[in-house]
């Protein structure tokens, strides 16, 4: 029997950012002129410790290159809209919108490949990855809806840390069924039913989680669902049906936009994590311009692999 191979981890870097930025207070981690490093300290040992505990062979970021596609929201206008700062761009606080710069300088330093693509959120490029790449596939991220993602069957994982990185949720379909009641293929199906008041989606008018799980269990996704309306016998509540047929239009828009594409066209990367920085002296600037020397040192060991610890960042 072959041994497993090492995965990819495919890391939903804004995700991970953030969460970093509100998770460590700005004063613990600064520069000696005091300008806030948190967002890009945390994000650098998560991916420490990801590393060492997943042991992938290959590490992708993936960014926002559109975080509010015009193709959605066409579809849905009220698509992220109340994260909207000014004409389509998002509201970010500026202490984080100042470190992420400096946090893909880190990544380029240590040649790890971190990309968007127009047109398209960091959701769709991990989709496209986990549909497209060598399995089996970790996809790293807060964000429910990339539990669409998991597929036992070609080997694709969400390691979800809505409560962390130290207390990941290694997903597969099983818990998915468990979390939601549904399995994955049709969480996309969900989700639109559902709604999301996170991303601005009002879902179906008195449908929740244990409902839509029910019609879905029973029908299939949105398409066989509305499909089973038209039957006087398929057992529908009248006041569901009613609710359900009102609802068509926005479920047809909806559904597309609860996706995650899995054919985006990405740009080329060598996605081969490195065994130790691509350009150490650019990532020792780095460090010692922006006070990161501890995390550059988990990072760097992380890295190396268990057997070589402690190897120096050359400057």
């Amino acid at each position: 029997m072959s041994e497993r191979r090492p995965p990819l981890l495919a890391v939903d870097a804004p995700s991970l950012y953030f969460r970093a930025f509100h998770g460590i207070p700005e004063k613990a981690a600064q520069t000696k002129a005091g300008e806030p490093v948190n967002a890009i300290r945390g994000f650098m040992d998560m991916i420490a410790q990801l590393i060492r505990t997943r042991r992938p062979d290959r590490l992708i970021c993936a960014l926002d290159a559109s975080w509010r596609p015009a193709w959605r929201v066409e579809l849905v206008p009220s698509y992220k809209k109340h994260r909207v700062a000014h004409g389509d761009v998002e509201e970010v606080p500026a202490a984080l919108e100042k470190q992420v710069p400096v946090l893909l300088d880190v990544l380029a330093a240590v040649g790890i490949p971190a990309f968007g693509v127009d047109g398209y959120e960091a959701d769709d490029v991990l989709g496209t990855l986990a549909a497209t790449q060598p399995a089996p596939v970790e996809v790293v991220s807060g964000d429910r809806d990339l539990f669409q993602l998991v597929d036992d069957e070609r080997g694709t994982r969400l390691l979800y840390c809505g409560r962390g990185v130290a207390k990941l949720e290694d997903a597969d379909d099983t818990l998915v069924r468990q979390k939601y009641g549904v399995p994955a293929r049709w969480y996309a199906d969900f989700a639109a039913m559902r709604g999301d008041p996170s991303d601005g989606l009002p879902g179906v008018p008195g449908v929740g989680e244990k409902t839509a799980a029910r019609l879905i269990n029973r029908y299939g996704g949105v398409e066989h669902i509305l499909a089973a309306l038209d039957d006087p016998d398929n057992g529908f509540a009248p006041g569901l049906r009613g609710k359900l047929k009102d609802s068509a239009e926005y479920l047809g828009r909806a559904l597309p936009v609860c996706k995650v594409a899995l054919d985006v066209k990405l740009p080329g990367f060598d996605a081969t994590l490195p065994k130790a920085p691509q350009d150490d002296e650019k990532l020792l600037e780095l460090a010692e311009r922006w006070n990161l020397a501890g995390s550059a040192r988990r990072l760097v060991d992380a890295l190396a692999g268990p057997s070589d610890q402690g190897a120096p960042l050359r400057g």
